[in-house]
């Protein structure tokens, strides 16, 4: 039976290994390389993910992939993904999830966030323009997501306490800015 689906128990073994040690190394390197290699990719970026999951893809399916190998493959990568899931939602989890980082407090560019978030001030700027920000004395504070976003609070309206959980340095907002807790 094994022969006639193109490959063999072994075969089908080392996929899932190969698959497993990917997810893993791909997990390490994001977290190495932090938020910002989620973030917003240019033209190059994107070539650059191209080739990555093929060369990738190879790696994991061996030199003759096989239909049997890619779906024993994409499940592998999909209980991962699973998996990974379940832990994060675990008391242990925390450590699955990277800080969300402080960029802006008020109009005041935070460099610390910058330096830590491997964002240039001009990819801050542009995100700044993309959420329709015209002058920097609109921003109550700019946050780097931990799934590579840069969110926007706006003046105007104060910011709720609750929706800076997490996010450290929060005491360099103005206080104006924020809801008293």
């Amino acid at each position: 039976m094994w022969h006639n689906l193109g490959i063999t128990p072994s075969e089908a073994l080392w996929v899932v290994l190969s698959a497993i040690g990917i997810y893993a190394a791909f997990f390490l390197l994001v977290r190495g390389f932090g938020q910002r290699a989620l973030a917003s990719w240019s033209t190059f970026d994107r070539a650059i993910v191209i080739a990555l999951g093929s060369v990738l893809g190879r790696v994991v399916l061996g030199y003759t992939p096989t239909l049997a190998a890619g779906i024993i493959a994409l499940a592998t990568m999909f209980a991962m993904l699973g998996l990974e899931g379940y832990l994060r939602r675990s008391k242990s989890g925390a450590y699955l999830t990277s800080s969300p980082i402080l960029l802006m407090a008020g109009s005041e560019v935070l460099d610390e966030g910058l330096r830590k978030a491997r964002i240039l001030e001009d990819e801050l700027y542009f995100k700044l323009r993309q959420s329709g920000i015209r002058n920097l004395s609109e921003v109550a504070a700019a946050i780097l997501e931990p799934t590579g976003d840069v969110s926007v609070l706006r003046r105007g309206q104060r910011i709720d306490p609750v929706l800076l959980r997490r996010v450290p340095n929060t005491s360099r907002i103005p206080r104006d800015l924020v809801l008293p807790e």
